[in-house]
């Protein structure tokens, strides 16, 4: 079984957020037998929205490694989470409330600008995201995303309560003791359970780094450098690469 982890800011998706340029790129990976995991840190109701448009049924990590989010019945075995829906969630991070409180508290001392304390129109202009998906990216579970802070020093006073900072391609975001890594792991402990796992994985930014840490086969977009995966241009290359 070859399964594969991919990001989507910047790596599935483009500055306007439209799933319908990975569409085939998607279709060709499906039809090649991956199992397509999205791991990012959108949040579960903006990875419906792409699960959807490239139809995709498996498991999905959101928010950063915050949760895993397996269909009910997915695997022939029972699951330990949190049933919601659809869905047995395994929580891995940090209740939103917290980490919102958190950052409550240093807002006004640091000038800090996060989906909590903005209105739908400025994470639209902090984002650049259409109205109803930023609607759905400010339905958040686990995480906060900080477009704009005004001084610096916050992150070490965030770490100190025991919450993560991490820089994705534009921004940073907060969350508990987890990362993308930590929760492709145990996805993949689960995977194991039916068949011998090949595990890939492509993304962009340093939030990535702890899950191209852990796959067989890391790719990264772009010209930041880590130190186990391969350079590509795009996605698009990475279908050159692997199949």
């Amino acid at each position: 079984m070859r399964v594969l982890f991919l990001d989507l800011d910047r790596t599935l998706l483009g500055d306007d957020y439209s799933p319908e340029p990975a569409g085939p790129v998607l279709k060709s990976l499906l039809e090649a037998g991956f199992e397509v995991v999205l791991n990012s840190s959108k949040t579960l109701a903006e990875q419906e929205y792409y699960r959807k448009a490239w139809g995709l049924k498996g498991p999905f990590i959101v928010e950063n490694g915050s949760a895993i989010v397996i269909p009910e019945g997915y695997f022939p075995f029972e699951v330990n989470g949190r049933k919601r829906g659809e869905y047995v969630i395994i929580e891995l991070g940090e209740e939103y409330d917290r980490i919102k409180a958190a950052l409550d508290g240093l807002a006004g001392e640091y000038g800090l600008k996060y989906y909590g304390n903005c209105t739908l129109a400025e994470v639209m202009a902090f984002t650049g995201l259409p109205e109803s998906l930023a609607r759905l990216a400010m339905e958040r579970g686990y995480s906060e995303t900080i477009f704009k802070w005004e001084s610096s020093g916050f992150e070490e006073v965030l770490e100190s309560m025991g919450l993560r900072v991490s820089r994705g391609s534009r921004f940073l975001g907060v969350t508990g003791d987890t990362d993308k890594g930590r929760a492709a792991v145990e996805l993949l402990n689960l995977y194991s359970c039916l068949e011998r796992v090949e595990s890939y994985a492509l993304g962009d930014g340093e939030n990535d780094f702890p899950l191209l840490d852990v796959v067989d086969h890391p790719f990264i977009v772009g010209s930041l450098r880590h130190r186990r995966a391969k350079n590509i241009s795009s996605v698009v290359e990475l279908l050159e690469v692997v199949l």
